[in-house]
Formats: structure tokens, sequence, C-alpha cells
């Protein structure tokens, strides 16, 4: 295994009491996950945790997967009580080597940006305080790119996704382990992953490199349309393309993202019409090459005249 000890428990104050106490201990990974997490009678809060964890390790300037870490509440916390993040966080770093272990430590502390190393109701603001270095947050390049949700409902709108990347100190095989998609179930997680290391690979410069966390602002949609927008994201974030004066709008997929071509999604007509009536300016919209000829008829102009520009694109790197 790598360096560090084999068990560690962090307490974090209960408003109710007493404390909860995290226990972390590690063990080969053997191909089982990363990380995994167990409260009593209260799943919704484990699978928080391990999100929280996952988030807070892309932080990190290194990326080793060789271990499991197991992480456990003894008991539940009441209803929307969240201090007990920055001890399940700290207790990973510790059982892993990465922080020094402390006995008796009790910490407090929540955030809804763990993957920048931001810290809520402590002391201590931001993760690089408990070693004396900078805002972790000060290495993460973060870009948006927005994407037509449609399902034919009167609140349709343009979501968006936001990739976040902060360089690795050193190469990781496993590249999947350093991609975090917390808003996503597995299969979603997996879909993503994918497309990132596709388009990296058509890239030639991202594989391995990055710790990668990806966010959407509205996790519960549907298809796969959004994964032009992912892949420009994400290119933006790590300095591939150049940004709008406002936002990138776009819809595309592929079945070939390491060869960089963009295929036409499902909901052309529908799906203009909503990027018509959002678009704004500075924004640039581009869509899918095969859509070219079907556009609807003054889209373009419908575009610029909201002082947008739009263009129709085959393959990513040239856009």
């Amino acid at each position: 295994m790598s360096g560090g000890i084999d068990s560690v428990a962090v307490r974090s104050a209960d408003p109710r009491g007493g404390h909860l106490t995290v226990t972390a201990t590690r063990r080969p990974r053997a191909g089982r996950a990363d990380v995994k997490c167990s409260v009593p009678d209260a799943p919704e809060v484990a699978q928080r945790m391990q999100q929280v964890v996952r988030l807070a390790r892309h932080t990190e300037a290194r990326a080793d997967s060789r271990d499991q870490v197991v992480l456990s509440l003894d008991r539940a916390p009441q209803a929307g009580e969240r201090g007990w993040e920055l001890a399940a966080v700290l207790a990973d770093r510790m059982v892993r080597g990465v922080l020094a272990p402390q006995q008796g430590m009790v910490a407090n502390g929540w955030s809804d940006a763990w993957h920048l190393g931001r810290i809520e109701g402590a002391d201590i603001a931001h993760l690089g305080a408990f070693v004396g270095q900078p805002d972790p947050a000060a290495g993460v390049a973060s870009a948006r790119a927005w994407f037509p949700l449609y399902s034919g409902v009167e609140y349709d709108s343009l979501g968006w996704v936001e990739v976040s990347v902060r360089p690795l100190a050193e190469p990781v095989e496993d590249e999947d382990a350093a991609v975090a998609v917390p808003d996503l179930d597995a299969v979603r997680q997996a879909q993503v992953r994918a497309v990132l290391a596709g388009s990296r690979h058509f890239d030639g410069r991202g594989q391995g490199q990055w710790r990668t966390t990806v966010r959407f602002g509205e996790p519960r949609f549907q298809g796969d349309s959004y994964e032009l927008a992912l892949v420009l994201a994400d290119r933006m974030a790590r300095g591939r393309e150049f940004l709008a004066r406002g936002r990138v709008i776009a819809t595309g997929r592929s079945s070939s993202w390491h060869a960089g071509k963009v295929d036409a999604v499902d909901g052309l007509a529908p799906k203009c019409a909503l990027i018509a009536r959002e678009a704004g300016p500075g924004d640039r919209v581009l869509l899918p090459k095969d859509w070219e000829a079907s556009l609807p008829p003054g889209l373009r102009e419908a575009v610029r005249a909201r002082g947008a520009s739009l263009a129709c694109v085959e393959r990513i790197g040239i856009i």
C-alpha cells in the first residue's frame, strides 16, 4: 500500500449534543471503488460523503488510486446537518498520508465547492490552510458552456455544464479516478468520462494530466446532446479554445470523439427555436454541420439580431 497509517478517526461536534465520529481505513484497492462510505440508516448521507471526499481530492496535486479508503459515520446526523463534511475530508487525507494525523481532532465545516477547496462554517477558509499552502482554488481553471434542455414543456431552457481542471504534478494512468462527476449517476458518469477521454485523445494534450470536476446546472436530463458543450467547456478550461464575449451555446454528440467528429442530435427544430429565444449579446452558438441544410428559415438572422453569432461545425479543434 502507499504510505500512511491504516486507520484514523476525526470527530465532528453534533448540534444534538456530543460528537459524530468519522472513521477512515484503507486497504489495497484490488479493483474496488476508490472510496466507499457507510452511515447507519442514512444511505443518502453516505452518498454525499463519497461525493464530498472525491471532490476534495481534486484540490490535491497528486493522484494515487492504489488504495481503497472506507469511511463511516458512527451514527446518522440530523436532517440537513452538514458539519461532518470537513471531518470526512480530513480523515480521508490523514489515512492516505496527505495530512499528518492529529489525535482527538474535532472539525466542523461544509462546502458547496469542495473541488475548489472552499470551506464554510469553519475558522479556516480553505483546505490549503491546513498545511500552510495558498488557496487551492488559485490553481483551478473553470469554464462553462450551455446546451438546450428540451422536453416539450414550457420551462425548457438552456442548461450549463462546467468543467474545472487542476494540473497534476505527475501524469496518471487511471484517468477515470481523476475525473469527478458528482451530480450524475454511475452510468452517466461513465459516459462523461468516455467523452472527455475521447476528445482529449484527439487533442493530444489532455490525457492523464488533469484533476477534472464536471458539474451540471440541471443534472436531470436525458439524451446525449450535451456532449459538444461538455467538450468545449473542457477545452476552454484547459486553454485549448478561445472564450466568447458571452456564452458558448452548443449541441451535438459524437460516436468518435477521438477523431474530433461532431454528429447531429435529435430535436433540430425545437432546439433551434429555444436557442433563438435564449441567445444574447456576445453568445457563440455552435451546431452540428449535419444540421446546416435543415436550419429553420431566418435562424441565423434571428441569432444575429440578438447580438450572437452562429456556426455549424463538423469537428472540434477548428472552432
